[in-house]
């Protein structure tokens, strides 16, 4: 049977350019990892560079360890890296009221953003598997 994806290589590897600020290890759900790169500039870029090699073990492990379901990992981490402080991803995943919130903070000052910099793949995997529970009822 195949696994459901919910990480891309791709995106992963688009990520990966800016790595050296530790998106992607966000994006497949290594937020400690990322935080360190983020203050190391990517392990002094040694890590950043050696990251080239491991990011298809990354994907795979992601692909088994978060929930599929309607709200695209992809997209939402797009719309967070790039529109994080404005709440777009919030809004695309149906969280309204604190999408406007951030709208109206810049992401609540900014901790909102690096709050879901740590959560998002388990904030969608939560919707994903509530979708998944109710269509199975």
């Amino acid at each position: 049977m195949d696994e459901e994806r919910t990480h891309d290589l791709i995106i992963g590897y688009f990520f990966w350019i800016f790595g050296f600020l530790g998106a992607h290890r966000f994006y497949f759900g290594k937020p400690l990892s990322g935080t360190v790169y983020f203050f190391t500039m990517g392990l002094f870029l040694i890590g950043w560079i050696v990251d080239l090699f491991l990011i298809p073990a990354m994907e795979k492990e992601a692909n088994l360890r978060f929930t599929a379901g309607p709200v695209d990992y992809s997209l939402a981490w797009i719309l967070l890296i790039f529109l994080g402080l404005f709440g777009i991803h919030r809004m695309y995943m149906g969280k309204w009221v604190t999408g406007i919130i951030y709208l109206l903070t810049l992401g609540l000052f900014g901790l909102g953003h690096i709050y879901d910099l740590w959560t998002l793949n388990d904030q969608i995997t939560l919707i994903n598997g509530r979708e998944r529970a109710r269509r199975s009822c």
